[in-house]
């Protein structure tokens, strides 16, 4: 069985992107994959920021990438682009840190001028770290968060696309080949 690992890039303690990731984690979790949750924030920041892999949580959580089929980066949009907190875990991974997982890039911001900083910013890094597949990225704007007890549901407008690239990235998972992923027969 594979396994999925959401990375939430966030410095927010009351983050939409972390509560996405959740989401997003317990559907996967709901499809029989095994999921965990890495909130970079919570890492140590002084061995975060020196890339101290010696330290014990540091090292756990490169163990976790290392051990996962696939990733799922959720970040928010800052200055239009992915968060320094993201990029400061990213760089401290083996310049392989993906190599055969699928990775899915995902991003929340107030505003769809910011929708390619995914594929401009983060998708460059991914694939630079070895992944196997990229699946599309999907960028999901702030209004279409909605909050129910400490949860995150999608709004309609942007649900269905959400589960759209979710089924790639199941499909990526399970070696599908990727004219199939894209919604094309082979």
């Amino acid at each position: 069985m594979s396994s999925v690992l959401v990375i939430s890039g966030s410095p927010s303690r009351s983050s939409k992107t972390e509560l996405v990731g959740d989401h997003l984690a317990r559907q996967i979790k709901a499809e029989g994959r095994q999921t965990d949750h890495l909130r970079v924030r919570m890492l140590p920041a002084e061995s975060l920021l020196g890339a101290d892999t010696s330290d014990p949580a540091i090292a756990e959580a490169v163990g976790q990438v290392e051990g996962a089929s696939g990733i799922i980066l959720a970040t928010p949009t800052y200055k239009a682009a992915y968060s320094g907190l993201l990029k400061t875990f990213l760089d401290l991974l083996p310049q392989f840190g993906f190599g055969g997982k699928a990775v899915l890039p995902l991003a929340t911001g107030g505003s769809m001028a910011h929708v390619l900083a995914l594929d401009y910013g983060l998708r460059p890094v991914v694939h630079s770290l070895g992944a196997r597949h990229v699946v599309q990225s999907f960028f999901l704007l702030d209004k279409h968060i909605l909050l129910s007890g400490g949860e995150a549901r999608i709004h309609q407008d942007s649900a269905g696309a959400l589960d759209d690239v979710v089924e790639q990235f199941h499909k990526a998972l399970d070696g599908v080949p990727h004219d199939t992923v894209l919604g094309r027969s082979a």
